[in-house]
């Protein structure tokens, strides 16, 4: 946005009645002063305007909205959706009656007219029956041609006055001086079932047309449904109060009992119980909460109670920035909108000057019947030209795929994602958080003597440690109970140790133990070697006198991340994987989730060039992360995705969300987004082919070859058809299965080929040296930490061995000066040549 004062509103728009109305509001308000970008979307009823407040506020774009005929709805407070929701039912009510009563009206007439013409008063009952139906159910349509006129403009109901009103005054003209053409040897035809069958065919498109833009919608009214209205209060009293949710502020107690649903965000305070939180992350598992888990706004409790404090209310909780993001997705144009957009606003005067010379060009052609034909052609060529089904094939074909996507987890930012996404042949994983589970946990724990009590101290020890680690093994001991430890020490790069019983304990790495010379039997040993080339880190425990057992950690693969994979490279898309982590890490995890090409110890600026390089290929690139390391890479991206479970700086960055932090939703998401753009051709293809065909036919080209002369009444039941189809064709998205084919992966079956990709190019020295005092993940990426905060050195360290490569992009760095920099910003580590 330009400035501080910029700001961006959506306000519902009322009196639309075609999507040449949407453009006639679109160019007013983008004509406005401080106006910097406006859209209307018809199909959702939605201007979103961005404007500088400094220049103009919500009232003045009312007032301009009000001259050129139409309405904004500029309150914005929590009665805004349902003012519009009433303004909906409304007008949907009202046109229900209208349509019901003009179908009554038009079966006698059309009955009387194509069976029953000759009988006695057969014209006067016509006029009636037709009257009514022209004037009064069909009066919508001269009010707002007469609007259009005098703001010098014209839309879809100025084609449908002119058409239905020239038909009406030429058949009372007829009925009442039928002597005027009989004296010129032309029999008196009147049109009275033309007009009013219009009316009602046009009336009943526009009932299936609201009815189907408010099916178009659905996704946000579920999402909406699932934040309750009310919540029970815990006073500072201890009182249990029920109070309607605007009123929660954070850090007030709430309670939650049995089966309802979470109200806003926060914070586990006390109890425990299962929550439901598929909503969210389309898992049907429910998810264990305890004292300090967070909960959210919109997900179901289920057997147990408890209390949480409110952290993220109103606007803040995560289910209202999902309906936010929702609702601006769907109010977005797609790139090929804004052509369509274009070709709707010169439509109807484009259809008036067809629609006269062809008039014209009867009444020169045919000397006899030229006037009659003339007439027929030019009503006819009013009634059939339909704008609307162009101004809808779009955004109701986006608004279905948004919202499908939004029930299947995955949140899609703006309409253009959605063509992007479907050209995407290159997909780029980060992989900490993405690819695996973003968190240490224990994979192995192998014993030499297994007893509960020494589980206990091993759990006791970590209790006490600060190490990151150490987390991994409490979580794996939870059942475990905890007994004293006395005399703890923390021996910083080694692990730590203390007395249980007058009898001293170890846990840390293979260092600690030989300092103290502790016994490691071989097989333990073995072990541990086959651990370390799996690429975990090994914490070992031991007693005063011997090692009882060694515990394997390491971030875990998605169960999901093998699939997602296998499916996206079946689809012919390339995967990538960049990590920052070290070689044999990066080497294991690609080859466990079957990515052909990854890069290690790569930063945060690495990764947007790397992506920039194969953009410079050719390539359209989508990349997926969940951190603030990524946002850099995110940005630069054809197409941006982000894990629900990683940074906010992340999600805002993304065009596309994965709640779940799902891999598979990514294919799902490619093929929605192939569903959505091919249902948009369809759309477009059908409503061009329509106005191509049909509006020739209406103005008589068929005549000379075949006598055929298109009847105005069936014109009228074609150009409602044209519309309603088009919705109906966008609803099919609804039903289109997107979720990818569950095929088992075999462990043989992941390539043990990797092909590491070729190295960002760069003009640099590279140097190895042997690093001392490293036992785990967590020194490693000390050590490396610290020597990538000198200038001009990009380092990489590994475990296995022991190194770090160091690349200087200026001049070469002395050893002396990197030792420096290790010991005081990492600790006690040595980098020897």
């Amino acid at each position: 946005m330009a400035n501080k004062n910029t700001v961006q509103e959506a306000f519902p728009v009322l009196g639309m009645s075609c999507a040449s109305c949407a453009a006639r509001i679109d160019k007013t308000l983008n004509h406005q002063p401080g106006v910097s970008k406006a859209a209307v979307n018809y199909a959702s009823g939605v201007a979103t305007v961005e404007y500088d407040r400094s220049q103009c506020t919500p009232e003045t774009l009312q007032q301009a909205v009000q001259a050129a005929g139409y309405d904004l709805l500029i309150k914005q407070d929590e009665n805004t959706l349902d003012e519009v929701e009433q303004v909906h039912n409304k007008k949907y009510r009202a046109l229900k009656f209208r349509t019901t009563w003009a179908i009554i009206l038009s079966v006698p007439i059309v009955i009387i007219g194509m069976f029953f013409m000759n009988m006695p008063y057969a014209n006067l009952i016509m006029w009636i029956l037709s009257t009514p139906v022209v004037f009064w159910l069909g009066r919508s349509f001269f009010v707002s041609a007469w609007k259009q006129l005098k703001h010098g403009s014209a839309n879809m109901d100025t084609l449908v006055a002119n058409s239905t009103g020239i038909a009406y005054v030429f058949s009372l003209f007829n009925m009442l001086f039928p002597d005027f053409w009989m004296a010129r040897g032309i029999h008196p035809h009147v049109y009275f079932e033309a007009a009013s069958v219009i009316i009602a065919f046009i009336l009943l498109g526009r009932l299936l047309e609201e009815k189907a833009k408010g099916n178009t919608s659905t996704a946000i009214k579920k999402l909406m449904g699932l934040q309750p209205k009310a919540v029970t209060m815990i006073t500072p009293s201890g009182e249990e109060v029920e109070i309607p949710i605007e009123q929660i502020r954070p850090g007030d107690i709430v309670l939650v009992k049995p089966g309802e649903r979470i109200a806003v965000d926060g914070i586990v305070t006390e109890g425990t119980s299962y929550v439901d939180e598929s909503m969210l992350s389309g898992e049907p598992v429910a998810v264990a909460k305890q004292k300090d888990a967070k909960v959210f706004a919109g997900t179901i409790n289920q057997k147990g109670s408890f209390r949480f404090s409110a952290e993220k209310v109103g606007t803040d909780t995560l289910l209202a920035k999902i309906i936010h993001m929702v609702q601006d997705a769907q109010g977005s144009k797609a790139p090929v909108q804004q052509l369509v957009d274009k070709i709707a606003g010169i439509f109807v005067p484009v259809i008036i000057g067809i629609a006269v010379l062809s008039f014209i060009a009867w009444m020169l052609l045919d000397g006899q019947n030229g006037f009659t034909h003339g007439l027929l052609a030019l009503v006819t060529v009013l009634i059939i030209a339909c704008p609307c089904a162009l101004g809808l094939a779009t955004p109701t074909a986006i608004m279905v795929g948004i919202g499908k996507g939004a029930e299947r987890g995955i949140l899609i930012k703006d309409a253009e994602s959605l063509e992007i996404a479907k050209k995407i042949d290159t997909v780029v994983l980060d992989k900490t958080g993405t690819v695996t589970e973003g968190k240490p946990v224990v994979s192995d724990l192998i014993w030499t003597t297994q007893a509960e009590d020494a589980q206990n101290v091993f759990y006791s020890l970590e209790k006490l440690s600060e190490h990151p680690l150490a987390e991994a093994v409490i979580r794996y001991f939870r059942n475990a109970q905890s007994v004293n430890i006395d005399n703890f020490e923390s021996i910083t790069g080694k692990g730590v140790k203390g007395e249980q019983n007058g009898k001293t304990y170890y846990a840390g790495n293979r260092k600690l133990l030989d300092e103290n010379q502790i016994a490691v039997e071989q097989s333990l040993s073995d072990e541990a070697a086959r651990l370390t080339a799996d690429a975990q880190t090994v914490i070992w425990f031991a007693d005063e006198e011997r090692a009882l057992a060694i515990a394997g950690i390491t971030d875990q693969i998605k169960k999901t991340s093998v699939q997602a994979v296998s499916e996206l490279q079946a689809s012919g898309i390339q995967v990538y994987m960049l990590t920052g982590d070290n070689e044999a890490t990066a080497r294991e995890i690609a080859g466990k989730a079957g990515i052909a090409h990854y890069q290690a110890g790569v930063l945060p600026q690495d990764k947007a060039a790397f992506i920039s390089r194969l953009q410079q290929e050719g390539k359209i690139v989508a990349m997926v992360g969940d951190g603030i390391n990524d946002s850099a890479a995110l940005a630069q991206a054809d197409l941006s995705i982000a894990m629900g479970g990683g940074s906010d700086i992340a999600m805002d960055v993304a065009k596309m969300t994965i709640i779940s932090s799902d891999l598979t939703k990514i294919p799902e998401a490619l093929k929605l987004s192939k569903l959505t753009v091919r249902t948009i051709h369809q759309n477009l293809f059908w409503a061009f082919i329509y106005n191509v065909i049909g509006v020739p036919i209406a103005a008589g080209v068929l005549y000379p070859i075949s006598g055929f002369l298109l009847n105005p009444m069936i014109a009228g039941a074609a150009m409602a058809f044209s519309s309603v189809s088009v919705v109906t064709n966008s609803l099919r998205l609804k039903r289109k299965k997107i979720q990818v084919t569950e095929t088992p992966i075999e462990e043989h079956q992941v390539s043990a080929n990797i092909n590491k990709v070729e190295p960002l190019k760069k003009e640099i020295m590279k140097k190895e040296f042997k690093v001392e005092g490293m036992s785990c993940n967590h020194c490693r990426m000390r050590v490396e930490n610290a020597l990538n905060t000198i200038e001009g050195v990009h380092a990489t360290v590994t475990l296995t061995p022991p190194a770090a490569i160091v690349e200087f992009s200026k001049e070469e760095k002395p050893l002396s000066k990197l030792q420096a920099v290790v010991a005081d910003k990492a600790g006690d580590y040595t980098l020897k040549e």
